[in-house]
């Protein structure tokens, strides 16, 4: 029983460890502009899938948010996009600690958006250069 326990632990513990090597690779650099891609960093979801963004800051300021693919329906997901562009031209702090309502009839896909926005300035601030 000992045995079973310290070896469920072990693999536990090295399956943390490649969740967090995954993570490394979050903020790549082009051109003085950080991109964070929360793929790997944030587990939020919509109705149907995750919703991962590539965030773009230069100057501390974000630039630009696009989605990446997803498993949500399009015309509700598209609604629920256009929320993203509140953050734009907002410094990174200002924009960790905004409040943002969801869109009315994409509730979940709102909510996920702004909780990756949210997950990729925090990565951002801990991990940048």
């Amino acid at each position: 029983m000992k045995k079973n326990l310290m070896s469920v632990a072990v693999a536990t513990f090295a399956f943390i460890l490649m969740g967090a090597g995954v993570s490394k690779n979050a903020i790549k650099y082009k051109n003085g502009i950080a991109i964070i891609n929360t793929s790997s960093i944030v587990k939020a979801r919509g109705l149907n899938s995750k919703t991962p963004i590539k965030i773009y800051i230069k100057g501390n300021k974000i630039t630009k948010i696009e989605s990446l693919p997803n498993q949500e329906t399009p015309a509700v997901f598209a609604s629920a996009e256009r929320l993203l562009k509140k953050f734009i031209g907002k410094s990174v702090d200002e924009a960790s600690t905004m409040k943002v309502d969801g869109v009315s009839g994409a509730t979940y896909s709102s909510k996920a958006l702004i909780q990756n926005v949210k997950g990729g300035l925090n990565y951002y601030k801990e991990n940048k250069k």
